[in-house]
């Protein structure tokens, strides 16, 4: 089995476990923002120190960091922010494995904002893919808006929430891979490990500052929470370097197809852990955009 498959299959097994601790903490002692900062502030020492343990060990040169680099980097830091945050304000919403499910139609909005920026074409099967997607959304939602038409199914704050983490995350992939391959080495440890540092370190010092100024005592909070979002760092961290040094190997949609096995992890959390009831209709949502996922990356 090829390394990136066992990076995206990792990457989702750890990303599963960093929700689950900060749905507990959102839901508990922090707001979204509060969760969301937690999982960098707490990641950025831990990075930092395994980089600059690797480049020691390794014998290897600090690369130069290009302006490119630095361009991709911090839009990439910037719209994962924004899709954690919606991720965590989602699970106040909708439980646990229909959130993570919402976030995952980035799979289908790369291939639409594809159509649209760059006029790729999208074979028949390839549409059908998406049009099965959108049901299961429609179907997902239908809880949130309540009885009514469909359109207010689609339109409510739990599926906006999602649909947008979803376009967050694909926006950060691409920049993320972009990102490590403006970096001279052979080494792919070393670009991951030196384009997470940067990126970690830049979304703690933003983000704090932010909660500084918009949300005065999250920052103490999150400190007070260090015994639970201690985990959520080093969770996180594990996940990102997974994601990051897949991308390095292998094309960030091929990566996110494997790591599709996240909404089977997802659910077995919901229920085992959370002792969350899913109901018959979410379940074939869940499947359903699944589905559409597997075969959009299959036709494409």
């Amino acid at each position: 089995m090829e390394a990136w498959i066992i990076l995206s299959v990792a990457a989702a097994a750890f990303q599963t476990l960093r929700f689950m601790l900060q749905k507990h903490l959102s839901t508990s002692a922090l707001s979204a923002g509060g969760a969301t900062f937690a999982r960098f502030a707490y990641s950025a020492p831990f990075v930092v120190t395994l980089c600059l343990v690797h480049i020691h060990f390794s014998g290897a040169v600090v690369p130069r960091l290009t302006p490119l680099f630095w361009g991709l980097a911090l839009s990439g830091g910037l719209a994962q922010i924004l899709a954690t945050w919606c991720v965590v304000a989602l699970f106040a919403q909708r439980n646990f494995a229909v959130g993570i499910t919402f976030k995952k139609t980035e799979v289908i909005q790369t291939a639409l904002a594809g159509l649209i920026v760059l006029g790729d074409s999208v074979s028949l099967h390839g549409l059908g893919a998406i049009l099965l997607g959108l049901v299961g959304v429609l179907i997902l939602s239908e809880n949130a808006a309540g009885p009514g038409l469909w359109v207010r199914r689609l339109i409510n704050r739990a599926a906006a929430l999602g649909l947008a983490s979803g376009a967050f995350f694909a926006v950060s992939a691409v920049a993320y891979r972009g990102a490590t391959l403006q970096i001279g080495s052979d080494d792919p440890l070393l670009r991951a490990g030196v384009a997470l540092a940067v990126v970690t370190v830049a979304q703690t010092l933003g983000l704090g500052a932010w909660l500084a100024w918009r949300e005065t005592g999250q920052l103490g909070r999150v400190l007070a929470a260090r015994r639970t979002a201690v985990w959520i760092g080093i969770t996180g961290m594990c996940g990102s370097l997974c994601w990051f040094t897949a991308f390095t190997l292998q094309n960030a949609a091929y990566v996110f197809a494997v790591g599709q096995v996240e909404v089977v992890f997802s659910v077995m959390a919901s229920v085992l852990i959370f002792r969350e009831r899913m109901t018959w209709r979410e379940f074939g949502g869940i499947g359903l955009v699944s589905l559409s996922i597997l075969v959009l990356v299959a036709v494409a």
